[in-house]
């Protein structure tokens, strides 16, 4: 630092949605940019969740009266309802993006841990993904609209998505376990030999597909084989046999119950309805 004081930019605008933005699933509250030697927050207890993307700077942070915690860029402050929370940057100041959002989606998002209240502070590998997540919310307030509110809800699940790929202590792309599953799902074996494969107990990758996924490992190779099914009924002249045979069923007609109970109708009326054309089987 050079000895001048850093200038105080602030800029903060709140929403009300209706009931009808409501039933998004996800709403946004309020939204704001303000970098400098900001004043302390709190301690207060907010009824909605906030997030406060911290892109330069160093401070600190404390949750329920517990001791303070230091924060240095790039990193997320996550305030939940009903939890008091305490922090500030240091003397320098520091740049912060924040958006106050809520709605009954936060649920999934929790399950599948895109927000995670056992980490109020979550060091990211980069802040600018959600920072321009962020910047799109603050642009479409300023710009205002009959539209705003379902544009801002739209831009929440960006966020989460955003901040997600960079937290620090997670991989980017997920964790290497899914892209095994992903690789192997269609392979006729059971979810125990896909846990001897991987060299992992099979506790383990039951816990690891749940905390990634919401969803345990049978489920999700159930969605993989699904999916790759439909790609192939609408894509390619495979008979029903061949395209069970490729997603890993040698029973066809177990095939066609799994298939009709999860997708809400058969194979056969599937591809009725989403013909695309054929390619040749073997490029299928």
């Amino acid at each position: 630092m050079d000895g001048r004081a850093r200038p105080t930019y602030q800029w903060t605008r709140y929403l009300t949605p209706s009931a009808a933005h409501r039933r998004l699933g996800l709403v946004c509250l309020g939204a704001g940019h303000q970098e400098g030697p900001l004043p302390v927050v709190g301690p207060r207890t907010m009824r909605n969740h906030v997030v406060v993307v911290v892109s330069e700077g160093r401070g600190w942070f404390s949750q329920a009266g517990g001791p303070a915690v230091p924060v240095e860029a790039p990193a997320a402050l996550w305030l939940f309802p009903g939890v008091s929370h305490h922090y500030a940057p240091d003397g320098d100041g520091w740049a912060e993006w924040f958006v106050d959002f809520t709605g009954p989606a936060l649920a999934a998002y929790t399950e599948l841990g895109f927000v995670d209240p056992q980490a109020p502070v979550m060091p990211l590998t980069t802040a600018e993904p959600a920072v321009r997540a962020i910047g799109r919310i603050v642009g479409a307030c300023r710009r205002g609209g009959a539209f705003l509110e379902v544009e801002a809800s739209a831009l929440v699940h960006e966020v989460l998505v955003a901040l997600r790929h960079t937290r620090a202590d997670q991989d980017a792309n997920g964790d290497p376990v899914l892209a095994v599953l992903a690789r192997d799902a269609c392979l006729p074996i059971s979810v125990a030999e896909h846990a001897r494969r991987l060299g992992v107990p099979l506790a383990e990758l039951r816990q690891t597909v749940r905390r990634l996924t919401g969803s345990s490992p049978k489920e999700y190779v159930l969605g993989l084989r699904l999916s790759r099914a439909k790609e192939l009924l609408a894509g390619s002249d495979l008979p029903v046999a061949a395209v069970a045979r490729r997603c890993g069923y040698e029973d066809p007609a177990y095939f066609t119950r799994i298939f009709t109970r999860r997708v809400g109708l058969p194979p056969t009326e599937f591809r009725s309805q989403q013909y695309r054309g054929f390619v040749a089987a073997d490029s299928a």
